[in-house]
């Protein structure tokens, strides 16, 4: 318990400057900074971060002492936030005409430490006021921050109280080692900070365009293009507490024992679930329809949206059917959504086959309209989405890989689950982990093509995105990533469908290659490479000895299983009209 506590206390402090480079923070570093060195003084550097910590400790007190903070919008104190930051940038700006405003005299009158003029002349109320009206916008960027609000405080307020102050010095402490670095530096470059000089004036666009970012909420898709790109100090936070981006240390559940999250914390730091919307169909329920909500209280849920014949998918579902086989009479129902993304695997006779071919046993529904995807605001295959027995999604991950960090989160909610209902969690069965493919991503030089007229962006013979038939003449020259239909074929939306023998070429960098594609009576083709050379023992499952593959079913056809990721110009040649072409995948 007292080791327990330290270490929460540790992780606040740690939080408190974390919260610095979190990308909803990083954007207003530029104030605080220029904030700071505009008078050549340390001492507002020093007024400023202090001020930001004790607004936040203040500001949290608040929350939890009075009600009415808690129905206010966050917009509002972007708004407030903003406004202040413009008011200052203003006064720098355009220092004259602010002091002729008549309000500003008054204000003036009445006292030269007031905000109206204390900024600009480095008083102590204006640099307090500056800081202070920064601290809601800081503490809302920590998840750190809403586990100790929202857990610690209600069940012990000296800890509570403690855990906050060290955050507070962790985040003041870190922004004023930045400010004061800033000074320095303004100081050895020579900057003159004089009032109405240009460094002052800079500062003051700096402050206005800052200030109308936060309050058009334009601060926020700043926040959304670092989060893209990677920078989210959040998730080694997150890591430390044990949450979404979780590792094994789960410090919020071992922090007191007795002390677990309630859902109105957990309403702060995960998003609640979306629910299955009008499912076309359901497989493996005996046609009984199930929704997410019935698990709740009940069961950990993992999600996971797919469709059967992407590879990337198939490459998940062996370690689905294990933690199925491993986890299911402890407590964890995985619930496939189907969503399609060609016409044919709308089709439910093709799930289901695909699924009994699969060894699937878990429940499906059908996503045939994208009801469910665009619920849970999804845009990725595969996507999963575990949701805890409250109804949160805990963990969310997209595509492939993280299959270990998946099985701990499992492992955490299915402990919760234990924990809340009185049972015991059993070690599981003795499954191992499936291991994961041996793909080098980052060496497959070739996208995803389509055939179809829709998006067939990668012709390279023929005229793109038009429909109907089209002849296409042998190329005379190859270009990588670059597809070459040979031979007559009729172009629809979704395919290229063979009006007779007809030819495919590609010129690829990957190590495998995948075919979807399908047939109303089985046509015969013959995969070759680089000028007719046999595959060898680089055929794929699909493709015989003789390097033949036989399409008849809507499916993924795996032509080329590689050992090296190498470039290669291949050749298919079809013997027969019919086959309808969807997509080339790589890996």
């Amino acid at each position: 318990m007292y080791n327990c506590t330290v270490i929460l206390l540790g992780i606040s402090f740690i939080a408190g400057i974390l919260t610095v480079l979190a990308p909803c923070v990083l954007p207003l570093l530029p104030v605080i900074v220029g904030g700071s060195v505009t008078t050549g003084s340390r001492k507002r550097a020093y007024t400023i971060c202090i001020s930001l910590g004790a607004s936040v400790i203040l500001f949290t007190l608040l929350l939890k002492a009075s009600t009415a903070l808690i129905n206010i919008p966050q917009e509002v104190w972007q708004w407030i936030s903003g406004g202040v930051l413009m008011l200052f940038g203003a006064s720098m700006l355009f220092p004259r005409l602010w002091n002729s405003l008549p309000f500003v005299n008054t204000l003036n009158r009445s006292s030269n430490q007031l905000l109206a003029s204390g900024y600009q002349r480095g008083s102590l109320w204006g640099d307090i006021i500056m800081g202070a009206a920064l601290g809601p916008v800081f503490a809302s960027c920590s998840p750190t921050y809403f586990v100790v609000l929202a857990t610690v405080l209600p069940a012990s307020f000296f800890m509570g109280l403690l855990d906050l102050l060290a955050y507070a010095v962790g985040l003041s402490g870190f922004l004023l080692i930045i400010a004061l670095a800033g000074q320095k530096l303004v100081d050895r470059l020579g900057i003159t900070i004089e009032p109405g000089g240009w460094f002052r004036r800079a500062l003051g666009v700096l402050f206005l365009v800052v200030g109308l970012l936060i309050v058009s909420g334009v601060e926020k898709r700043v926040e959304s293009w670092l989060l893209e790109r990677g920078f989210d100090a959040t998730r080694l936070e997150l890591r430390l507490l044990g949450g979404p981006e979780g590792g094994s240390t789960n410090v919020i559940s071992t922090t007191t024992s007795e002390m677990q999250l309630s859902p109105e914390a957990k309403a702060l730091l995960y998003p609640k679930t979306a629910e299955l919307v009008a499912p076309d169909g359901y497989i493996n329920t005996g046609g009984k329809p199930i929704t997410i909500g019935e698990f709740k209280g009940k069961k950990v849920v993992l999600v996971d949206i797919w469709t059967y014949s992407c590879i990337n998918c198939q490459r998940t579902l062996p370690y689905l059917k294990i933690w199925y086989e491993k986890y299911e009479d402890q407590g964890l129902e995985i619930i496939g959504v189907h969503t399609p993304e060609f016409a044919f695997e709308k089709v439910k006779a093709n799930v289901e086959k695909a699924a009994a071919n699969f060894g699937l046993r878990y429940p499906i529904i059908l996503d045939n309209e994208y009801k469910t995807w665009n619920a849970f605001g999804n845009q990725f295959w595969p996507r999963k989405y575990l949701i805890d027995i409250d109804g949160f999604i805990v963990y969310d991950h997209a595509g492939e890989g993280a299959y270990e960090e998946a099985e701990a989160a499992i492992q955490a909610a299915l402990r919760e689950r234990a924990r809340r209902l009185g049972t015991t969690l059993e070690a599981g069965t003795d499954v191992p982990l499936a291991e994961a493919p041996d793909i080098d991503f980052s060496r497959v030089q070739s996208p995803e093509v389509y055939f179809g007229s829709d998006r067939n962006e990668y012709l390279g013979n023929g005229t793109k995105f038009k429909a109907g038939v089209q002849t296409f003449p042998e190329p005379e020259r190859i270009y990588q990533n670059t597809l070459y239909l040979v031979g007559r074929w009729d172009l629809q939306p979704e395919f290229a469908r063979t009006e007779s023998a007809a030819g495919i070429r590609f010129y690829y960098s990957a190590k495998d290659v995948y075919f979807v594609a399908s047939s109303g009576k089985p046509v015969r083709l013959k995969i070759t490479r680089d000028g007719g050379k046999p595959l060898g023992d680089e055929r794929g499952s699909d493709v015989n000895e003789n390097g033949y593959a036989i399409v008849g079913e809507e499916r993924l056809y795996k032509l080329i299983e590689g050992d090296e990721y190498a470039p290669h110009i291949l050749e298919i040649t079809i013997e027969g009209a019919g086959l309808e072409a969807y997509t080339f995948t790589f890996g």
